[in-house]
C-alpha cells in the first residue's frame, strides 16, 4: 500500500472514530468521547474539528486548561476556523478571563461577521468585561477595607409577625430549628434574613478561631464520616442525611468544600451546614474548597442566588466568611483530608500548611492555591493542570508526602468521578465527591466516606441522585456563562 492510500486509510477511519466519540459526548461520557477525539488526532492530526470537539469535551469536564490547549491547536491547524476560537474563549470564560475570552469572540466574530449567535456572545462579552472594569476601578484596597460582618448587627433586624418559617429562640441555634428549617427549605420556604444572618455570623467567629489546618480526635469506637463536594444540590445532601444520620458529637461529618455554586439550591446548602456548625462545633468540619471564592460565586451562580434569596450585603458576608473557612484537615494524625490536592514542591510539612495566611481570595500559586486546586494524576512525577490552575501529582508525590509526615492516606475531592469516588495512588489517595448526577446530566453516582476509630480503615458508602424541585442547575449563573453551559 502506498503511503497516499495509508494516508487516505487513517484519514477515512478518523471519521470513522470521530462519530463514535460524538456519540460518546451526546451520551454524556465525556472521558470516552476524550480517549475516542485522542484516536482520532493519532489517525489524523491536521484535521481542526477534532482538536475543537475535544476541546469541548474538555469543558463539560470543567478541564479548561486542557481546552484551551486543544482550541489553540485548532487554530493552528486551520487559522480561520471560527470553532476553535469559540472553545477556546468558552474556556477562558469558564476560568473568569474575560479579556483573554473577548479577543476570541471578537475573532469569531471576524471570521463569521454575519452569524447572529457570535454577535450576541460578544456583546455579552463586551459587557462583562466592561462591569469587571468597572469594579476593579472602584475597588477598595483590602488595607482600606471594612468588614461588612462587623457592621451588621442581626438584633436590630425585625422578623414581621406574618412570619411563618424557623425561628431561632434566645439567640441559641437547637437541633429543632434546623430541623424545621430545613424542613422549611425541603418545601422551597426562605429562613428570614434575621436568622440567616445571625447563621453566618456565628459561624464567622467560630471559624476565624481555627487554624488553617485542623486536627480532628476520633475517640476509639467511635467514627466520622466525609463528604465531597455538594454543589448546592440541597435534595442530595438531605438523602446523605437520611442514609448517615444528622450531623451531632456522636455522629460527625466532615464536608470537604464546594458546597456552592452549579447547583440552585446553594443557600440552602450553606446555610444548613453553617446552622449545625451553629448547633454543635464538633458534629460538623467544614474546609474551603476552590468555590468558596469571589470570582467562582460570581460566575457559576452562588453569588445571583444570594442576590436573589438574601441581599447585596449577604453576597460581601459569605465572601469574607468563606476566606474564614480552613484548608485541611488531619483525622487522628493519620489521614489528611483536603479540597484539591498537594504541591508543586516536595518537603511541605503540616506545621506549614497549620500556618497558611488563609484569610484572603485564593491567589493563582503557592500552596494555598494548590490545596484547593490540584489533581492526582496516574503516572509518576508532576505535570501540568488539566483545569489551567494548580497542577497534576502522581503517586511517588503522594508517597513522598505521606511518609515525611508520617501519614497514611490523602483523602480529596475537586474531581467528579463515576462512582462518586476513585481510589488511586497505590490505595493512599481516596477521591470522594458527594454531588450524584452532578449538573442534573453526569449520571455519576455520589459518595461519603466513613472512618471508624482506631484503625481508621475506609468504609466507602455510593448513592444516586434524588428528585429535587424543577429549578435548572446554573438558574442564577452569570447570564453569558449559561450560553455556554
Amino acid at each position: 500500500m502506498s503511503n497516499m492510500d495509508t494516508e487516505n486509510s487513517n484519514i477515512s477511519r478518523a471519521e470513522e472514530v470521530k462519530v463514535l466519540a460524538n456519540e460518546a459526548f451526546k451520551a454524556h461520557k465525556y472521558a470516552q468521547a476524550i480517549d475516542l477525539y485522542t484516536q482520532a488526532i493519532a489517525l489524523d492530526s491536521q484535521n481542526a474539528v477534532y482538536w475543537a470537539n475535544r476541546a469541548f469535551a474538555h469543558i463539560k469536564l470543567e478541564e479548561y486548561g486542557s481546552a484551551i490547549q486543544d482550541a489553540s491547536k485548532a487554530v493552528e491547524v486551520e487559522p480561520k476556523y471560527s470553532k476553535g476560537y469559540y472553545r477556546r474563549g468558552a474556556a477562558y470564560l469558564s476560568m473568569g478571563k474575560f479579556k483573554e475570552a473577548l479577543k476570541d469572540f471578537q475573532q469569531v466574530k471576524k471570521i463569521s461577521p454575519n452569524d447572529p449567535d457570535a454577535t450576541r456572545k460578544l456583546k455579552e462579552c463586551e459587557k462583562a468585561v466592561m462591569k469587571l472594569k468597572f469594579e476593579e476601578a472602584i475597588a477598595v484596597p483590602d488595607s482600606q477595607r471594612r468588614s461588612v460582618a462587623d457592621s451588621i448587627d442581626y438584633h436590630s433586624i425585625d422578623v414581621e409577625p406574618q412570619y411563618s418559617g424557623a425561628r431561632i429562640e434566645e439567640d441559641v441555634v437547637t437541633l429543632d430549628f434546623v430541623k424545621k428549617m430545613m424542613d422549611d427549605f425541603k418545601n422551597q420556604k426562605c429562613l428570614h434574613k434575621r436568622y440567616a444572618c445571625q447563621i453566618v455570623l456565628q459561624t464567622r467567629d467560630m471559624l476565624r478561631a481555627l487554624p488553617s489546618l485542623v486536627d480532628i480526635n476520633v475517640p476509639e469506637g467511635n467514627h466520622f464520616t466525609v463528604c465531597g463536594d455538594v454543589h448546592g444540590q440541597f435534595y442530595d445532601l438531605l438523602n446523605i442525611f437520611e442514609l448517615n444520620g444528622l450531623p451531632s458529637d456522636e455522629n460527625p461529618y466532615l464536608f470537604n468544600g464546594d458546597f456552592v455554586d452549579r447547583g440552585s439550591f446553594s443557600v440552602e446548602v450553606i446555610l444548613t451546614l453553617f446552622a449545625f456548625k451553629c448547633m454543635s462545633p464538633s458534629a460538623i468540619y467544614l474546609a474551603r474548597g476552590n468555590h468558596e471564592s469571589k470570582g467562582m460565586n460570581k460566575i457559576y451562580g452562588f453569588e445571583g442566588e444570594v442576590r436573589s434569596k438574601l441581599s447585596e450585603k449577604f453576597v460581601e458576608l459569605f465572601a469574607e466568611v468563606f476566606c474564614c473557612l480552613p484548608l485541611a484537615h488531619v483525622i487522628n494524625e493519620k489521614v489528611f483530608v483536603v479540597h484539591g490536592g498537594l504541591f508543586s514542591v516536595d518537603g511541605v510539612k503540616l506545621s506549614e500548611i497549620r500556618a497558611i495566611d488563609r484569610f484572603c481570595e485564593p491567589p493563582e500559586e503557592g500552596l494555598m492555591c494548590e490545596l484547593l486546586w490540584s489533581d492526582p494524576q496516574p503516572y509518576l512525577g508532576r505535570g501540568p493542570s488539566k483545569r489551567g490552575v494548580g497542577l497534576s501529582f502522581g503517586a511517588d508525590v503522594t508517597k513522598r508526602f505521606l511518609q515525611e509526615n508520617n501519614l497514611d492516606l490523602v483523602v480529596r475531592s475537586h474531581e467528579v468521578k463515576d462512582e462518586g469516588y476513585e481510589i488511586e495512588h497505590d490505595g493512599k489517595l481516596i477521591t470522594v465527591f458527594s454531588a450524584p448526577n452532578y449538573c442534573d446530566q453526569m449520571g455519576n453516582k455520589g459518595a461519603f466516606i466513613r472512618f471508624e476509630a482506631p484503625d481508621l480503615k475506609p468504609n466507602i458508602v455510593t448513592f444516586s441522585a434524588v428528585p429535587h424541585p424543577d429549578v435548572k442547575p446554573m438558574a442564577y449563573a452569570n447570564n453569558f456563562l449559561r450560553m455556554f453551559s
